[in-house]
């Protein structure tokens, strides 16, 4: 600020991660933004929330606090599914926990009142968006209200916030009050009345709170307005307020895209850090090539944040983010990945404008794929080739996910991708291979999962190329019986795989599945879904799936005896070792042995 000539500052970001100013962390991505029209801004990175002092560290702000727990829901990442505290913080020097509080946006908020209380917050971030109605809480196995009133935030901004940060930053520097700002798409607030009008109206607080049913019936309304073209605002009562959400904000058109990753990030993390961090480690040559995804997956909450809108930069835009990584000196030659949500959505939208404005699918692919949908693979399959073919590049990446039931419609992308886009591994997220599961799920299945397999089998013997496929698999997932979870591991051992790691479903808020574990009912089509709610059910489904190592195999067998097959051990134990071709070979995450 002094070698600035600054007094003040216009906006101060306060954030539960590291200060890392690369493009895929929120804050430094949406302080760059601010300061690129003019805004003074400062970032405090994980303060100690014990005393006001550390918020105060750079004063007042002119406008406003901009309040976000980080890159992850706090609470997720302090606890894993079983609800046991972690150990580390990939966010933080050093992967210590620890650095930032429990709901840490609520805490922030508080210290930040405290210091000082005519000061306006504005919070957001994923933990803020995705927590922005009344919300199953799994932590505390309860329905909390929405963050805006337990923080006691003014104003919330969700979603993606470029447009929304910009336009109330703009209308404040303009001496406009907070309080009048009602009408900013992607926000949300709270007053004691507010003309319906139009607006969506959800059961309250303490309706939800009180009944399942209209748990399921208020996050049906509000998912269904997620269409940032057609979706109304909508209103949830909590005691003598109304929470007050607007219609999502549009999405970034190309150019938009472009200039926001053209701003001049140091791709680093800041200099006084001494210590590692892993997350900048993982992705500080990762490309982000587009938002959004039209997966529609019951377990994600993508839609309810970014939106299943595809936002893809230009080729032009990623070749010169590229082209600027090579000219960093820590720079080695190889791009860990040229992708977004689903990597081979990029460049992808809906081919009827009209129907796409209009549009209340939950995917775009499930159960079948829309006939609006375009899939050509043209756009993504020469990124990808311009990519490896740009000076100082040795190798490309694509680490991030991809849709096998899209992949069967984009051949040259498929070569591309098997061709000189694989690290040995690629990863790929059946989820399950039980239909009747991936059905809850929104996944294709495992006819799908099979014909990929194969596909990917020939075309790596063909290139001659010994590569292995990384498969995401879900237990406990909403829908997943323990016989379902049987019969998912005894089909990976027919295929010749085993899984070293698996995801234990954990109930975030904002997500299909999440309101499906609460309440016992998919919001969408109201059927009754069973739902594994212990946590010895749900120890026993992972277990099943880690059925090869020696430390499971008690419990594989109380599975066994809980589903009064005992008797047949031999379906998973005692019958020699795993051979297939589609095992994978030794390996920290998701490994198998492969036998010929």
């Amino acid at each position: 600020m002094r070698q600035r000539g600054w007094n003040e500052l216009d906006v101060i970001f306060v954030s539960g991660d590291a200060y890392i100013d690369h493009p895929a962390f929120g804050v430094p991505l949406l302080a760059r933004w601010l300061e690129a029209h003019r805004f003074r801004v400062g970032i405090i990175a994980q303060p100690d929330w014990r005393s006001k002092d550390p918020f105060m560290t750079l004063g007042r702000p002119r406008l406003f606090f901009a309040v976000a727990a980080g890159a992850m829901d706090s609470m997720v990442s302090h606890y894993t599914p079983a609800r046991k505290l972690r150990h580390d913080d990939a966010y933080t020097p050093g992967n210590r926990h620890g650095a930032r509080p429990n709901r840490a946006t609520t805490v922030y908020t508080s210290r930040l009142k405290e210091a000082y209380k005519d000061v306006p917050v504005v919070i957001g971030g994923i933990e803020a968006s995705l927590r922005r109605f009344a919300h199953y809480d799994f932590w505390e196995n309860k329905v909390r209200r929405s963050i805006l009133f337990d923080a006691k935030a003014d104003l919330l901004i969700y979603g993606m916030a470029e447009r929304a940060l910009l336009e109330v930053a703009g209308r404040l520097r303009d001496g406009e009050r907070l309080p009048d700002l009602q009408d900013v798409r992607g926000t949300a607030f709270h007053c004691s009345s507010y003309d319906a009008g139009d607006s969506v109206v959800l059961p309250s607080f303490e309706e939800v709170a009180a009944s399942k049913e209209q748990f399921a019936e208020a996050f049906r309304l509000a998912y269904l307005q997620q269409n940032p073209w057609s979706g109304r605002t909508v209103l949830q009562q909590h005691g003598n307020r109304q929470l007050v959400c607007t219609a999502p904000a549009l999405p970034l058109t190309e150019s938009e895209m472009d200039a926001v990753y053209a701003l001049p990030f140091e791709k680093a993390p800041h200099p006084a850090y001494l210590e590692a961090i892993p997350a900048w480690e993982q992705i500080k040559t990762s490309i982000t090539s587009h938002r959004g995804c039209f997966g529609g997956c019951a377990f994600c909450a993508i839609t309810m944040h970014q939106g299943k809108t595809i936002q893809s930069r230009s080729q032009r835009s990623i070749l010169a983010e590229l082209s600027s990584l090579t000219r960093k000196k820590w720079f080695r030659g190889s791009i860990s990945d040229i992708g977004g949500p689903t990597a081979n959505m990029y460049g992808l939208g809906c081919g009827n404008s009209d129907a796409m404005k209009k549009c209340v699918r939950e995917s775009c692919l499930f159960p079948k794929i829309c006939s609006n949908l375009r899939t050509g693979d043209t756009a993504a399959t020469a990124l990808l080739q311009a990519a490896r073919s740009l000076a100082g590049i040795q190798h490309t990446a694509v680490s991030s996910g991809v849709r096998p039931d899209l992949l069967e419609r984009q051949p040259a992308y498929f070569r591309e991708l098997v061709g000189h886009h694989v690290s040995g591994l690629l990863k790929i997220a059946p989820e399950h291979l039980v239909d009747r599961v991936t059905d809850v799920m929104r996944k294709p299945g495992k006819k799908s999962f099979e014909t990929f397999l194969q596909k990917f089998h020939t075309e790596s013997e063909r290139l001659g190329k010994r590569q292995y496929v990384v498969p995401y698999l879900i237990s406990g997932h909403p829908g997943c019986t323990l016989a379902d979870m049987l019969e998912l591991a005894v089909t990976l051992k027919k295929m010749g795989m085993t899984v070293e790691q698996v995801q234990d479903f954990t109930p975030t808020p904002g997500t299909i599945a999440t309101c499906m574990f609460h309440s016992g009912v998919d919001p969408m089509t109201g059927a009754r879904v069973y739902t594994a709610t212990s946590d010895r059910e749900k120890g026993l489904q992972k277990s099943l799936l880690l059925w090869h190592l020696p430390k499971e195999r008690a419990k594989v067998l109380e599975a066994l005896k809980e589903l009064g097959r005992d008797g047949e051990r031999g379906l998973l134990l005692d019958s020699g070792p795993v051979t297939g071709r589609h095992s994978l070979p030794a390996r920290k995450a998701f490994s198998t042995k492969k036998a010929r």
